[in-house]
């Protein structure tokens, strides 16, 4: 199996308030994450991102943490104080520009001697658009063909280098064996670029490309041109179906189901005895769930401000208020409710059946822990989870940061080891190495591209994907 660590931040699953959890900015933070994930033989850590701080009724959204270092500056640090864990970065494609982003890519996986990792997600709201110069947003569609052909321009400039163009010829003064390296043309829709990049091929080729989408153009993206899918499908029979849903897409893309890993977030809490664990984690759904929280969530499918109402009692008799502007500003989670008034009657419906308040409702319709008990009993259930085909492994997310992950490291990987379903040592020393992906092959012979010139051209026009 696949074992890997999320560092929260910019969600709601750490619980900040916590006397044991640490800075979410400070580098030492990081660097005990990453360490302890290495030391747990882990494929990789991943970092999210948030583009801007979010709103809610016109103020900052301070129940969860806000904000985080640029991850390209976090991710190239921590190159520096780890040796083998590969090193993730969710970059988004819409508010960024393919040559930028495929340079900061090619200069990390340099760095870090071949372990980045790219996960490729798209903008969805004007609100994190007014940070940029094109501003506003895109359509669905038009978001997945601008990913899918920046995916396509990365590639074309990662691979305008073979990897043997450099001569470094000291007797002969001779550097470069082909004077043309680097040099690339993407034509398209989206992107109009050509130019020589100047950062020779690193030790992957490629970065190895992550993708989280949820949707049909989410898993059609995926089936095309991820090696890891970031999933929320964690239990036995979602999982199942969506392990089935997208590796059974990838025939048509000319792929064999072992080229696409399938790995879902995945929340744990860990006790002595599995009674011990099981209130723990009532605590810890407690801290994610304040009453104030909870009436935040709220508010996301209401669309009004239902500051006026007691947590812990009854939901609002009024009704959502339907309509495009969310008051929950930069804040995915507004668009898994597409119909507010459906979901309003079900939780009424399910609150009155179990007499539940509205705090009580919101911490049992929200995430809760995916894996929680004894060591033991969290090993047999991730390794029966793979086993029976739901995942391939899982990215696990602790509550408390940056040290919620050492008693997992400490307990359950080595369970998973005695029962040889997960590594004692790295094999190799590339992240591709340790998901068991080939590196891909640089595109083998120059076209010439205008002007008389030879490079490399991209060959994933947008209308082919």
């Amino acid at each position: 199996m696949h074992l890997a660590a999320h560092f929260p931040g910019v969600n709601n699953t750490t619980v900040w308030s916590d006397p044991a959890s640490g800075s979410h900015i400070e580098f030492s933070s990081f660097a005990h994450f990453a360490r302890t994930a290495e030391r747990a033989k882990f494929d990789f850590i991943f970092l999210a991102e948030g583009l801007r701080l979010r709103e809610q009724g016109g103020e900052i959204y301070d129940l969860d943490v806000v904000g985080r270092p640029d991850t390209f500056t976090v991710l190239a640090a921590l190159a520096a104080v780890t040796e083998r864990i590969g090193l993730t970065g969710t970059i988004n494609s819409t508010f960024n520009e393919p040559y930028e982003v495929a340079r900061q890519f090619a200069s990390l996986d340099h760095l870090s001697d071949g372990r980045a990792a790219w996960n490729v997600v798209t903008s969805w709201d004007a609100f994190t658009g007014e940070n940029f110069r094109r501003g506003g947003f895109l359509a669905r569609e038009d978001r997945y063909s601008r990913a899918r052909e920046f995916l396509a321009a990365a590639h074309a400039l990662f691979d305008s280098w073979s990897g043997d163009e450099i001569l470094a010829d000291r007797a002969s003064g001779a550097f470069l064996r082909d004077a043309g390296a680097g040099t690339f043309a993407h034509r398209g829709r989206h992107f109009d670029i050509a130019g020589q990049f100047d950062v020779p091929r690193s030790p992957q080729g490629r970065p190895v490309i992550f993708q989280a989408g949820d949707s049909e153009e989410g898993r059609e993206f995926a089936a095309s041109d991820a090696d890891v899918i970031f999933s929320r499908h964690g239990t036995l029979s979602a999982g199942r179906e969506f392990h089935a849903d997208v590796k059974g897409r990838l025939a048509r893309y000319g792929r064999t189901p072992d080229q696409l890993l399938i790995m879902p977030a995945a929340t744990f809490v860990l006790g002595d005895t599995d009674a011990e664990a099981r209130e723990l984690a009532h605590e810890v759904r407690l801290g994610q769930v304040s009453g104030q929280t909870a009436i935040k969530y709220l508010e996301h499918v209401w669309n009004r401000d239902l500051s006026g109402y007691d947590p812990d009692g009854p939901l609002p008799d009024i009704d959502p208020e339907p309509g495009e502007n969310t008051i929950a500003l930069g804040r995915a989670s507004v668009r898994m409710h597409r119909d507010p008034l459906a979901v309003a009657k079900e939780w009424r419906e399910r609150a009155a059946a179990r007499n539940l308040s509205i705090r009580e409702l919101v911490i049992e319709t929200t995430g809760r822990q995916t894996f929680v008990g004894s060591a033991s009993t969290v090993a047999e259930s991730i390794d029966s989870l793979v086993q029976q085909d739901a995942a391939d492994g899982f990215v696990l997310v602790p509550h408390i940061t940056p040290s919620g992950l050492d008693a997992f490291a400490d307990t359950v990987v080595p369970l998973l080891q005695e029962r040889g379903a997960f590594r004692t040592e790295y094999t190799g020393s590339t992240l591709r190495d340790h998901l068991g992906l080939a590196a891909p092959a640089a595109v083998p012979a120059p076209a010439t591209v205008g002007a008389g010139r030879a490079g490399r051209v991209s060959r994933d026009r947008p209308e082919e994907t």
